[in-house]
């Protein structure tokens, strides 16, 4: 009987965990009610002012939906920004060619193009600033391109209903007291400094893991930068806080890079020595339990570190791998430090010890591609339309210039069009249900609340999923454009059918679009990444790879873009990311050596020396840089500490950088770099 009894738990469980992952979480819900609010409050003060459109205030709510208030407060100020641009523009280009249809659009078409190709070389919000200064034109311009006479008016009310959007949601968010995103980063940032401490004391005790490894540490880091950029505008001190979290999420990046060279380091050595194996000792009890030293047993630990630095320089013939790994369990124990600085700074709002930019991977090539591309998918559906003698053709190119722009900021422009598809049909289906059946020739403002209810709070469902994120947001926001609320309210069978089919056909031509106008194909992503981190390799080679901590996180970035895109046959994959994580540690290593020898430079008992290691980094032979790195021991010993300590960061990096040719010099030989 037992038997039989005890399978009813176990399905009942099972039972429990599908309805959890099918019935939306409380705090899904609570967002969905906020974001439903600020649209209707949006509309109702829309109806008051008697805007021209009043749809347009529900949507700019649906655009600025985000579940923290520093998400949406950042994405507001540049949606307000990059309105102001667009009607000014539109303004401008209605008064110049308003009367010549086809430079009108010509001009437009090259605007958005330059907007689309500016937003891809800027981060986060500002990318979407940038993009939306490019389809506002489209909106203001391109829909009264029969009326030009009304594109002020229109401008203005644009302007109006942005301004009343970003107002609703606002005030909602605060009167609901929306959750902060800087309390959300402090959790997710002490989480994966957790983890990235636990993959550093694995490096010292088991040696490196490998890339793949540092990579899934890299992808836990990434996403945290997005959030580090909207906290600036939630409290008095938001500004101190974003600071404290970009530079811990910088230092996060150099402790798993510090990690594993020091592995690498002690492998070098083979026998290490009682200094690396006392340093290795200090950097595992600074990684080990939880991984959270205070400020004082960090400062003991470079304290100590600094003193075994020094006494490894001061030995009549220095050991440049001992120097090699004290000065990355050096570099490591810094790295915790800022890490910890940066975190307090998060949590308290203090001013951290730095303030660092976190610069993202962006292609040229694949930046040129998508301006191309959406100029040539508009100028191609004008055309179509035009031959095709379709009517209302202006509310069609308004929604291809929106999606396409949009698309083209996307990591994954293909499942972004697969959503935009997907969520243009069920915005039209519903729009049409809520119209004609619910509604079914009603007035009445609350009647029109509660109908728009159920899909608004559907949407908002599917768009805190990121499988249907997609979907979701295209709902969100096309299915007030589609009901296109109004006082009092339309209801033209015959108008409707015609907007929610162009809005199909919009979507079905951005889905065409992403796959046959200029594709980015894994082979040519990964191309372009390795041409760009080419040209930075050579310049760091040179002495011109700039601040090397900015370095690291663009490289780190760059490797997790790459990864993205490096598909293939496992050996394969594995190695192209060896060979990308070798790249980056080499343009890095240069980077750091030049800066340091130009520190020395000044000091003319170093002077020969550094200029030797710099023309040595910068035209070979490599072979030579170790020697090079012992003279600049010899020549900084009795220097002072300082100078002493700068020496040694400078070897560490000038042999770090040779070990790095040696090891990969055919492949180094095929990207034409000299001195090899």
């Amino acid at each position: 009987m037992s038997g039989a009894v005890a399978p009813i738990p176990a399905r009942l469980d099972r039972w429990l965990d599908r309805i959890e992952a099918v019935v939306p979480a409380p705090s899904a819900w609570a967002f969905a009610l906020r974001i439903w609010l600020a649209m209707m409050l949006a509309l109702y003060a829309a109806f008051w002012l008697q805007l021209e459109s009043a749809s347009s205030a529900a949507v700019c709510v649906a655009i600025l939906a985000q579940p923290k208030r520093g998400q949406a407060l950042s994405k507001a100020l540049y949606r307000f920004l990059g309105t102001l641009v667009g009607a000014a523009l539109a303004i401008l280009l209605v008064a110049a060619f308003g009367q010549d249809r086809v430079l009108l659009l010509v001009s437009f078409a090259l605007w958005l193009s330059l907007c689309v190709f500016v937003a891809n070389f800027l981060q986060d919000t500002r990318a979407y600033g940038a993009m939306l200064s490019g389809y506002t034109v489209a909106i203001i311009a391109v829909a009264n391109i029969d009326t030009p006479q009304n594109v002020f008016d229109s401008a203005i009310s644009r302007v109006a209903a942005i301004t009343v959007g970003i107002v609703a949601i606002t005030f909602i968010n605060d009167a609901l007291a929306s959750p902060t995103t800087w309390r959300s980063l402090r959790a997710s940032l002490s989480d994966v400094r957790d983890r990235t401490t636990a993959f550093a004391h694995a490096c010292l005790t088991r040696g490196d893991p490998g890339p793949e490894a540092a990579l899934a540490q890299i992808s836990a880091i990434a996403p945290l930068r997005a959030d580090a950029g909207a906290i600036a505008g939630e409290l008095d001190d938001g500004p101190q806080r974003a600071a404290g979290a970009r530079s811990a999420i910088a230092a996060l990046y150099a402790v798993a890079a510090r990690a594993r060279t020091f592995a690498t380091a002690i492998r070098w050595m083979g026998t290490p020595t009682p200094a690396v194996e006392e340093a290795r000792a200090i950097c595992a009890d600074l990684t080990g339990g939880e991984g959270r030293p205070g400020a004082e047993a960090l400062a003991e630990a470079h304290a100590r570190l600094c003193s075994l630095l020094v006494a490894a320089v001061a030995q009549d013939e220095p050991d440049v791998d001992e120097v090699v790994a004290l000065q990355r369990a050096l570099d490591l124990a810094r790295a915790l430090d800022f890490a910890r600085d940066g975190l307090g700074s998060l949590s308290e709002g203090y001013r951290p010890l730095r303030d660092v930019s976190l610069p993202t991977h962006r292609d040229f090539a694949v930046a040129l591609r998508a301006a191309a591309r959406i100029a040539l998918t508009f100028g191609l559906t004008c055309l179509l339309f035009v031959f095709a003698g379709w009517p209302a053709t202006s509310f069609a190119l308004v929604q291809v210039a929106a999606t396409g722009a949009l698309s083209a900021l996307n990591p994954d422009p293909k499942k972004f069009a697969n959503g935009v598809l997907i969520g243009m049909s069920l915005a039209s289906a519903f729009a049409g249900i809520v119209l004609f059946l619910v509604l079914a020739g009603g007035q009445g403002f609350p009647l029109l609340a509660i109908a728009m209810a159920p899909v608004i709070f559907l949407a908002c469902f599917l768009s805190l999923r990121p499988a249907t994120f997609g979907v979701g947001f295209i709902l969100l926001v096309f299915f007030p454009v589609l009901v296109a609320p109004a006082n009092p309210q339309v209801y033209d069978l015959q108008v409707f059918l015609q907007n929610a089919l162009l809005v199909i056909l919009s979507a079905g031509i951005l889905w065409l679009t992403v796959r046959l106008v200029l594709p980015v194909s894994p082979e040519r992503a990964r191309r372009y990444a390795f041409e760009a981190a080419q040209w930075d390799l050579r310049d760091a080679l040179v002495g011109e790879g700039g601040d090397a901590t900015t370095r690291t996180s663009l490289n780190s970035d760059r490797l997790f873009q790459y990864a993205q895109v490096n598909t293939g046959p496992e050996p394969v994959r594995r190695r192209r990311l060896e060979l990308a994580f070798a790249i980056a540690h080499l343009e890095a290593s240069a980077a750091r050596a030049h800066a340091q020898l130009r520190a020395l430079w000044p000091d003319p008992a170093l002077r020969p020396v550094t200029v030797r290691a710099r023309l040595l980094l910068d035209e070979g032979p490599a072979a030579e840089i170790p020697d090079a790195a012992r003279d600049l021991l010899r020549a900084a010993r009795g220097r002072g500490t300082e100078a002493v300590l700068a020496a040694a960061r400078a070897t560490s990096d000038l042999v770090a950088a040779a070990r790095i040719i040696e090891r990969h010099r055919r492949f180094l030989r095929r990207l034409g770099l000299p001195g090899l």
